[in-house]
């Protein structure tokens, strides 16, 4: 059977519709941060067609309203800034990410603001409009897992939360999908890669010196009580670099991306991943149990590190970058606003 669009009865209305899959394939959990609760995750969408879709606007609705409730708007310059091709295609005009060829696919980054207070939705779907459809689908819930309060992994002041949660395009981790076991995850969508700034700088002094670097040896902490999975130590620092003068110790793989690392069990199918730690500094070894705030590393250079940080996140599985990346909430901190 051929399915055909053409529909001479009816010009407004195709004969057939939109062959657009939509799909989310990790749900998101609603989290506050300062005056808004926000909604993240990504929704894949996949040309089943023979002709280019053009994307014009995406809306969010509440899935449970009596009447279709639209909660979010994406008009098509904001779609231009959250799709993003597969393929690591590179496009010098951005309105080419509003077109799905055939048999293309792309991934939309959706980040929903909802006022502190408002009502989050159970339950959202979504219509997609097209230069001359619209398509309707992928239903998810709101609140998959349990958002965790959690105590700091780092202690003292002066820290900048680097690409920490948000939705901006060149966030390298909101954007780290990868594939694993044959599907699509993303680890790093809550990841943060914690660094202490003084004057404005990471570092004083000779930025080739890992020790000139304000984060470097300082004390890691436990976030939660739990038992340590696993403990990896003995990768070299490297030189700090960035661009093409960074030259990493050791080749870069998936046994050595993360550098020396503490994998913390903080129940209920989450878990904390410190990365980058500094060799020979590990206080803990695998299954250990540990108190929150305990000091269990340092901070160091090591793997895919270019200058010292600690990279954190909070997965649904033990084993690196397998997981899908959770929101969790820093139980207290002062926060002050960068100019």
């Amino acid at each position: 059977m051929q399915l055909r669009s053409e529909n001479k009865q009816s010009a407004a209305k195709p004969a057939w519709p939109p062959q657009l899959e939509m799909r989310v394939p990790f749900e998101p959990t609603a989290f506050p941060s300062g005056p808004d609760i926000y909604v993240m995750y990504e929704l894949h969408l996949t040309n089943f067609g023979t002709s280019p879709v053009s994307l014009n606007r995406i809306e969010v609705l509440d899935a449970d309203a009596g009447a279709a409730q639209t909660i979010a708007t994406f008009e098509a310059h904001q779609l231009e800034t959250m799709l993003q091709p597969l393929g690591g295609k590179t496009l010098s005009d951005p309105r080419g990410k509003l077109l799905i060829g055939d048999g293309q696919s792309a991934i939309a980054f959706m980040s929903i603001v909802l006022a502190r207070g408002s009502h989050v939705p159970d339950r959202l779907f979504h219509r997609v409009r097209t230069a001359d459809s619209v398509a309707e689908g992928a239903i998810i819930a709101t609140h998959h897992t349990v958002l965790r309060v959690l105590g700091p992994p780092i202690e003292g002041a002066n820290w900048l939360a680097a690409d920490g949660p948000s939705n901006d395009q060149n966030n390298h981790h909101r954007r780290g999908v990868v594939i694993l076991d044959g599907r699509a995850v993303d680890s790093r969508r809550y990841a943060i890669d914690w660094k202490q700034i003084r004057d404005g700088a990471s570092f004083s002094g000779d930025s080739r010196d890992v020790r000139s670097y304000h984060s470097y040896g300082e004390a890691v902490l436990a976030v939660a009580d739990g038992r340590v999975v696993a403990a990896r130590d003995g990768l070299p620092d490297n030189i700090p670099g960035h661009g093409e003068s960074f030259h990493p110790a050791v080749p870069i793989s998936l046994e050595t991306v993360a550098g020396n690392t503490i994998t913390l069990d903080l129940g209920g199918g989450q878990f904390a991943f410190y990365m980058h730690l500094q060799p020979g500094s590990l206080h803990v070894k695998d299954g250990d149990r540990v108190r929150r705030g305990q000091v269990v590393a340092r901070i160091g250079a090591s793997g895919d590190a270019r200058e010292p940080h600690l990279h954190f996140e909070v997965t649904t599985s033990s084993t690196l970058l397998a997981g899908e990346g959770v929101p969790y909430l820093i139980d207290r901190y002062p926060l002050q606003e960068r100019e």
